[in-house]
């Protein structure tokens, strides 16, 4: 039974197809073969977009970074003008942060850094790295001393204060040249012991983004 009704609606579709006449070659009428669609992200990767729109780890992170060094090993002809890398983001590792930045600042292509969403924690150590750092007017930012938990023998919790002094004093001198900010200023608004949220005009004027972007 099966087979005789896919044989008969097979004869009825050729019956049918037979009934319709062809279109003469050349004819204005004829359609057009569509135009073959990139896979999804294609046209990001062209234009050097890149988004980070998780928490700082090894795992999100290195993907980013292997990204900026292939556009950067790519023929001048083919690369971007420049890379753009979109941030949403709650934080995460201080050192995954810093790998990250430490791209960005080696690439010899332009990178903008855009904030969107949430940007905080590590994210504002991010933004703030960019050639160029925007953020939307409906960002919400947060800055923070970094926070770390360790545990172990008395001897191993003596040494592992050698990398939070380190850890902090890495955090401060990256704030100082990317924000131009003393210090002092630092520890007041954007380091405070409390954490402190910032509005997109705040980030402007204490120097971790360059503009503001307005959506609507």
């Amino acid at each position: 039974m099966l087979n005789q009704l896919l044989t008969t609606s097979a004869l009825k579709k050729t019956t049918t197809a037979a009934k319709e006449p062809e279109a003469p070659t050349g004819c204005p009428c004829q359609a057009k073969p569509p135009e073959e669609m990139k896979a999804p992200g294609s046209y990001l990767r062209e234009n050097g977009i890149l988004m980070l729109i998780n928490k700082f780890d090894q795992e999100n992170i290195m993907p980013l970074v292997a990204a900026i060094y292939e556009y950067n090993l790519m023929p001048e002809e083919v690369q971007p003008e420049q890379l753009s890398i979109i941030i949403n983001s709650p934080g995460g590792s201080v050192h995954s942060a810093f790998h990250l930045i430490d791209a960005i600042k080696m690439s010899e292509i332009p990178v903008v850094t855009i904030g969107k969403g949430l940007v905080a924690s590590c994210g504002v150590l991010t933004i703030m790295a960019g050639d160029r750092r925007l953020l939307t007017h409906n960002t919400s930012v947060m800055s923070h001393q970094f926070s770390w938990g360790s545990k172990g023998k008395e001897h191993e919790l003596h040494s592992i204060v050698k990398e939070f002094d380190m850890a902090g004093s890495r955090m401060i001198d990256h704030y100082k040249k990317c924000t131009k900010k003393s210090e002092t200023y630092i520890r007041k608004h954007l380091l405070s012991p409390t954490d402190a949220w910032l509005t997109p005009e705040e980030c402007k004027k204490h120097g971790l983004i360059d503009d503001i972007i307005e959506t609507y």
